[in-house]
Order: structure tokens, then C-alpha cells, then sequence
């Protein structure tokens, strides 16, 4: 089944692919049609050249027609700035709200930058309430207005409530399209009411069981619901063990609950225990999805970037990374002048300390791994902290040892000094402590902050085993070989 699974996914990433190499050689064909139209000089130009226009949109707007929302929208993504207007613009209005939420920020500021009030209006009106609340923050201020006046009493207050949860808790996330049914009534009744619905909202896995008060008494799951039999009362057949979230809640720990107990949906309740909305499983992937993006741009100091976006935009996005590479590298630089001397009398020094820095590194990054991943699942406390922390050094001591003996034997056999050798064994040994315990400290110190602890710990333990490796060898090397 997970083979199955696996190759379902890969059709469709090639069909995607597929369709957007069609989508391409299109617009690459009726570019080079139109301009050889163009050029040419013949009876009624015009409406030869009006023609040719309209037969080309129709067969872009036909291949278009055919593809889902979220493939457009990784379409939209690949397409130049020019190339991907042509395309927005031939897409059926009706999409235009579910391409908006599928596309990254950065391409959907360009979309909505080419929208009218009216037309983002029209999208924001096929959105359900959680998704509009999504798409807020890249909305004009007067076309929120407008959307708040389409809205129903209730839709204006779940709007309200759900861009009023900040970035990452499950407030944010939770969406409002939920079932709910009475304790005290028959299954028989739920059944009927089911039925009389056009659809069961998505992930819908269980029914909530409330009063009268909206106060959450239990759940109902669906399939209990269909092989109980139909004179059971709800109560008889609900459950009241169960999980559920609070809005305040980050989504991290969501996540985690998700994961845990294998949830497709849970509700979500107040300090009174009312139900207020539900998060699902198609809540959390889109949330580790983004996660996940953003983590790997802010490793290297990147904001969500459009790959189309103009020069001067792509450059100025870069310059934090740029800039505190900078000060480390001149950090660093700093400490290497201090052993000028050194240096100068034993060149073998400069060939020999960059092995030092890298190691430790490489070490200190496999540290970070393991933390970063420990934190994301809450397995690292007050209680077992510091004995992680004698383990990681243990395990760098351990290393350094070993390969600092075969980095030593190197440097002996290389340079024909064996003072050398013992310098390169414990600078190794040495800066391999430094990368563990910034390894393990920095996201410590970082999830403390309330910062993401995977963001920055990279950053900054490059910059300590670099100037510390080049500190300590050169030191070691002053002292002993000098």
C-alpha cells in the first residue's frame, strides 16, 4: 500500500510538471505565432492578428480549465512575471480565492497586485471564514471592509476571533465548519440530519456532542455512528475520553497531538469548555509545510522570496545573511591576525587550522540536528538537559579523540614534526567540545527567547568553531611550536 501510496504521489508530481511544460511551449508558440503575424503584411492585418490572439487564449484557457487549483497554483509559481499574468489572467474567476491560498506569499503579492477591489471581493467570497483570515494580511484595507460587510453575524464574528489568535497557535489555524449534535438524541436522528446536508465538511472523522450551552460533552465518531444500531441515544454511544485543544495553544503542539494519536480532526474549546471550531489533519500538513519552508530559508537569513522577483528585491532579501557573515568572517579574520608571528614561522599552520574549524563544524551541526529535532518533539526538559548535555560532550571527546588522532598522524607524517601532530590532536579534541556545547546551548538558549530554535544555531556555531578552532590551534601552536 505505501508503494502504491508513493507512486500515486509521483504521477502526480509528474503530471503537474507535465502540464506545466504544455503550459510553457504554449506560450512559447503563441509568442513566436503573434509575432510572425505581426510582421506581416497583408489584407485586414488586424483582424488576422485578433484572430490568431484568440485562438491561442482559447487553447491556453481549455488546458487551464482542466487542472486542479493547487496546480495552477504550483504552475503560477514557475512562470516569469509577464508568463504568469498571461496565465492569471485566463484562469476561471471562480479559483481565483483557492489559487490565492495555495500559491507563497511572495507570488501572491504579485497576483493580488494585478486584482481590482472588486475582483479580490469575488475571490475572498468563495473562501470559507478560517481561509479568508489566512488570506487578511495580504489584503488592502478597504477590500477587508467589504468583505466584513458580505458577511453574516456569525461569519463576522468567527472572522473576528480568528485573526484575532496570533501567528501559530491553533486559534489561527482552527477552521469553523464543523458537525455538531445532541446528547439525548437517537442515532436514528443524527442519521436524518446528516442526510439532509449536501456535504460533510472535509476530514470529517466524528461528530461533537454538545448541550445547549454550545459546552462540548463527548464525541461521536462516524463509524460507530453507522454500525450502532439506530435506536442507541448518542450518550450510549459517544465518547467522553478525548482529545481537545485550546486556542491558545501553539500549533506546534497541535502537531504533535496529531501525530501522537493519529487524529484527522479535534475540537476546539474555551476556558468553559464550549466548542468554538475544530482543527484538522489538512490544517496541520499545510502548517508543517509552511514551517518547514520558512525554516529553511531562515537557516540561511532568507525571507519567502518570489524566484521571478526583480533583481534589486532578490538582492536586498539577502543582505542580513550577507551582512552577518560579514562581521564573522571578520571576526574571525581578526583572531587569525593575532598569530601573524605564528603563522610566518610555520606556514604548515595556515594549511592546517581550516581542518580543525570543519570538523568541529560538522560535528556541532550534527548536535544541532539532534536537538532542534528533540525540542520539536518536547523530549528535552529541565530534569534530563544536563545529562544530555555530559552525553554530547562525552560523544565529542570520544570523536575528537579518534579522528583528532588520525588528523595528528597526518600532520606528523606530512610535515615531519611531532609536536605539530599532538597540537592538531588536541586543538581537534578542543573545538570538538566547543561545537557540542554550542550545538546543544544555542537552541536551548533560542527556544527560551520564544524563538525558533533551528533558526540562527547554524549561524552561530559556524561563527564559534571557526574562532575558536582558529583560537585554539594557533594558541596551542604559539605555546608549543613557536
Amino acid at each position: 500500500m505505501a508503494e502504491n501510496q508513493t507512486n500515486s504521489k509521483q504521477k502526480r508530481v509528474d503530471s503537474v510538471q507535465e502540464a506545466a511544460s504544455e503550459i510553457r511551449a504554449i506560450l512559447q508558440k503563441h509568442g513566436l505565432v503573434e509575432t510572425l503575424v505581426h510582421r506581416q503584411d497583408m489584407p485586414r492585418h488586424d483582424l488576422v492578428e485578433e484572430l490568431v490572439h484568440k485562438q491561442n487564449v482559447a487553447e491556453l484557457k481549455n488546458k487551464l480549465d482542466t487542472l486542479h487549483p493547487a496546480d495552477i497554483a504550483a504552475i503560477l509559481e514557475q512562470l516569469p512575471l509577464d508568463e504568469r499574468m498571461i496565465v492569471w489572467n485566463l484562469v476561471k474567476a471562480d479559483l481565483d480565492g483557492e489559487i490565492l491560498l495555495e500559491v507563497s506569499d511572495a507570488v501572491r503579492e504579485t497576483l493580488i497586485a494585478d486584482m481590482d477591489p472588486d475582483e479580490l471581493l469575488a475571490a475572498t467570497e468563495q473562501l470559507e471564514t478560517d481561509e479568508i483570515a489566512d488570506l487578511a494580511p495580504d489584503l488592502p484595507d478597504e477590500v477587508i471592509a467589504d468583505v466584513f460587510r458580505s458577511l453574516s453575524a456569525e461569519e463576522r464574528e468567527q472572522l473576528h476571533a480568528a485573526l484575532s489568535y496570533p501567528e501559530e497557535t491553533v486559534g489561527a489555524l482552527m477552521d469553523f465548519e464543523m458537525v455538531t449534535v445532541r446528547e439525548d438524541v437517537t442515532l436514528e436522528v443524527v442519521l436524518r440530519y446528516l442526510r439532509r446536508m449536501e456535504e460533510l465538511p472535509p476530514n470529517t472523522d466524528q461528530l461533537f456532542v454538545v448541550d445547549r450551552a454550545g459546552t462540548l460533552r463527548g464525541v461521536l465518531p462516524i463509524n460507530a455512528l453507522i454500525v450502532s444500531a439506530p435506536e442507541s441515544l448518542v450518550s450510549e454511544v459517544m465518547i467522553t475520553e478525548f482529545v481537545s485543544l485550546r486556542p491558545d495553544d501553539k500549533a506546534e503542539d497541535a502537531a504533535h497531538a496529531v501525530e501522537r494519536y493519529d487524529l484527522v480532526s479535534a475540537p476546539v474549546v474555551d476556558e468553559k469548555n464550549r466548542m468554538i471550531g475544530r482543527i484538522t489533519v489538512t490544517d496541520i500538513v499545510d502548517y508543517i509545510r509552511e514551517d518547514a519552508e520558512s525554516e529553511m530559508l531562515g537557516k540561511v537569513g532568507l525571507r519567502d522570496e518570489d524566484l521571478f522577483s526583480s533583481v534589486w528585491k532578490s538582492a536586498r532579501n539577502r543582505w542580513l545573511w550577507l551582512a552577518v557573515n560579514l562581521c564573522t568572517a571578520f571576526f574571525a579574520s581578526r583572531v587569525i591576525g593575532l598569530f601573524e608571528g605564528s603563522i610566518e614561522k610555520l606556514v604548515a599552520l595556515a594549511a592546517l587550522m581550516p581542518i580543525v574549524a570543519a570538523i568541529a563544524g560538522n560535528s556541532g551541526n550534527q548536535t544541532v540536528a539532534l536537538i532542534v529535532r528533540a525540542l520539536a518533539f518536547s523530549e528535552i526538559n529541565r530534569a534530563n538537559a544536563r545529562r544530555l548535555l555530559a552525553k554530547e560532550i562525552a560523544v565529542a571527546v570520544l570523536n575528537g579523540a579518534m579522528w583528532g588522532t588520525v588528523a595528528g598522524l597526518f600532520a606528523w607524517w606530512l610535515y615531519g614534526n611531532v609536536a605539530l601532530g599532538v597540537v592538531m590532536f588536541s586543538a581537534m579534541i578542543l573545538n570538538l567540545v566547543v561545537g557540542a556545547a554550542v550545538g546543544m546551548l544555542v537552541p536551548l538558549l533560542l527556544q527560551k527567547m520564544d524563538r525558533d530554535p533551528a533558526i540562527g544555531s547554524s549561524v552561530l556555531l559556524t561563527f564559534s568553531t571557526d574562532s575558536m578552532g582558529f583560537l585554539i590551534f594557533l594558541g596551542l601552536a604559539t605555546i608549543f611550536l613557536v
